[in-house]
């Protein structure tokens, strides 16, 4: 349980990082949701540790940073790619929920 619960507080801080970045190299406002941003924090998380894994650098005395920083790079990515769909499919939703033709 307390592994599940580090998993979730790992992905939101990692998320949120992530967002923070994107937001400040100049990509806007990031519109996804809470529990999306969890997800893309936790999926990064997962994706960085892989990567970290294949070229050797998963575990190192002291602080992990190679592998923190390809995590946080992962999700970065993550945002840049979900945060345009999710707007995009938030306005065709609301869109058709009310009957606007483009």
């Amino acid at each position: 349980m307390f592994q599940i619960l580090w998993i979730v507080l790992a992905g939101l801080i990692i998320g949120v990082l992530a967002r923070f970045i994107v937001r400040a190299i100049g990509r806007g406002r990031q519109d996804i949701p809470l529990w999306l941003t969890v997800a893309i924090g936790i999926v990064g998380a997962l994706i960085g540790n892989v990567i970290a894994s294949a070229i050797g650098v998963r575990n190192t005395s002291g602080f992990d940073w190679i592998r923190h920083v390809l995590q946080i790079g992962v999700a970065v990515a993550l945002v840049g790619i979900a945060a345009p769909l999710w707007t995009s499919r938030q306005h065709r939703h609301h869109d058709d929920r009310y009957g606007v033709r483009h």
